[in-house]
């Protein structure tokens, strides 16, 4: 079955692949490195990063390329307040997001572009929408696009923009106004902003044609898929279709994705709000990494996201049924077919009833929410015949191929979760941020907690104990390490021990 996604530019879902026959090129609006990304931010990379997996499981390669937004008005202006070079502001950022996202489980693109490493090619393409009088400079230095001169302004967006008045400009890079007005494709200098020597003028570039410039010298001047949140549509992408399709005289992108943005609590995500959350903010309250992961993808990407803490306890939840699952069928013995007395014939068409589920709720516009539910399907089906034994090895062998197909693209399976949550933790000390440490975190992860080692070397004396008959000291291990948030989990398939 083939891959197809919701175009926002025709307004259908259409099927993806690859034009050239080779990979699929898509673009990524990456992040502005003034501050530390958001849940809502990442639910858009999450995203990105759902898709980018799926084109691979559906036989298709890509060619992602994610830009680095590392000069713009707000980081010029918290730069200066900071007193730094807008490359040491921007630097502690962008090395904060790529954790952060490592962090998520999010895979590494093939290409990443920063701004400030593509002036050239962002002043060549101003000079070519110069050529053809599209853009224009004005007294100050500063190169402006007339949007009047491309008649297509407002096709990916489909906002009324009948009432363009020449000439009528905007300078800020963001705005969200309806209303269309010529933007900035370079800024001439002003005071104590770090600049480039050009031809077009001493200035810095406009946060639109960054993207059109690195988007088209990594992937070509047409491609298959250009992505990112909603919030960009307009104007950011209405003005990366303008002005590049006005210089090229072709398709910009073929394709459009973009996420919806999140909820939190019911209410739009904002400081006043006292609901606004970065990862590193979550982690350091004792949430997991994978649960977080787990629930921004929850819903798919196409409908709002209410992000609840209820939510992410369920998220905790179901992730730690997939582990236990998935220890279970891979640790247990299981009968061979031929030996097996009470085997099920139904299961295995379950197994694969699921998978043909999950496949085909990816290929339907990448339903996050229905993958899940068949995959938790097929859970249930294979926890009930392995407690009545009638679980057999080429089932159980089915399922695990079931569970590591729905990690290429979920990526929870493995458990790193308490060494990310010490990372925050020790991030967190080196930044003076200790009092945005949870008491949990703290019992469970700071100085006085148990390590990894030190609790497996407790969980084998408890054992020995136990076969040596000694439950008065078992029992005291035991207590001991459900003091510390350490919970043991005896099973015909071994002893097994996590955190709380």
């Amino acid at each position: 079955m083939p891959l197809e996604l919701f175009n926002t530019l025709s307004g259908k879902i259409e099927p993806l692949f690859a034009s050239d026959g080779t990979a699929l090129r898509m673009y990524c609006c990456g992040p502005t490195v003034y501050d530390y990304g958001h849940i809502g931010n990442f639910r858009t990379f999450l995203h990105v990063d759902v898709l980018r997996r799926a084109i691979r499981m559906f036989g298709i390669t890509p060619r992602h390329v994610m830009n680095i937004t590392d000069v713009d008005d707000k980081i010029i202006r918290n730069a200066a307040a900071a007193q730094l070079p807008i490359n040491t502001y921007t630097a502690r950022y962008e090395k904060a997001f790529f954790e952060d996202m490592q962090a998520l489980g999010c895979e590494t693109p093939e290409a990443i572009a920063r701004a400030t490493e593509n002036i050239d090619g962002m002043v060549s393409l101003i000079e070519r929408l110069a050529q053809q009088d599209i853009a224009y400079k004005v007294e100050d230095g500063s190169w402006y696009f007339r949007i009047a001169r491309f008649p297509d302004y407002g096709k990916l967006s489909g906002k009324d923009l009948e009432g363009i008045q020449d000439g009528a400009r905007i300078d800020s890079d963001e705005y969200e106004k309806d209303s269309a007005r010529d933007f900035a494709l370079w800024k001439a200098t002003k005071p104590g902003e770090t600049s480039w020597d050009t031809p077009l003028g001493t200035g810095r570039p406009g946060w639109h044609i960054e993207c059109s410039a690195m988007a088209m010298k990594y992937l070509g001047d047409s491609f298959d898929l250009h992505a990112g949140g909603e919030d960009l549509m307009f104007p950011h992408h209405e003005n990366e279709i303008a002005q590049s399709e006005a210089a090229t005289h072709v398709p910009f992108a073929r394709h459009w994705f973009h996420v919806r943005f999140l909820l939190v609590e019911g209410k739009k995500m904002s400081k006043s709000e006292g609901n606004f959350y970065t990862l590193r903010d979550l982690l350091l309250k004792g949430h997991r990494a994978s649960a977080i992961r787990f629930l921004l993808l929850s819903v798919p990407y196409r409908h709002q996201l209410n992000f609840t803490f209820d939510g992410l306890t369920e998220s905790t939840n179901a992730i730690e049924r997939l582990r236990t699952f998935h220890q279970r069928i891979l640790t247990g013995k299981w009968p061979t077919l031929a030996v097996a007395n009470n085997n099920d014939p139904v299961l295995s068409n379950l197994i694969a009833q699921g998978d043909t589920n999950f496949t085909a709720s990816l290929a339907n516009d990448l339903n996050t929410a229905e993958a899940r539910a068949a995959i938790f399907d097929v859970i249930r089906a294979v926890n009930t015949a392995a407690d009545r034994n009638t679980l057999t090895q080429p089932d159980a062998d089915a399922t695990l191929a079931l569970l590591a197909k729905f990690d290429t693209i979920f990526a929870v399976l493995n458990d790193t979760d308490a060494e990310l949550t010490k990372a925050a933790l020790a991030w967190a000390e080196a930044e003076g941020r200790m009092a945005d440490v949870s008491t949990e975190v703290l019992e469970k992860f700071g100085a006085n907690s148990l390590t990894d080692a030190a609790i497996d070397a407790l969980v084998a004396d408890r054992t020995k104990a136990k076969a040596q008959r000694n439950f008065a000291r078992a029992d005291a291990i035991r207590n001991e390490l459900l003091e510390k948030g350490i919970l043991i989990e005896d099973s015909k398939e071994g002893v097994r021990w996590k955190r709380k």
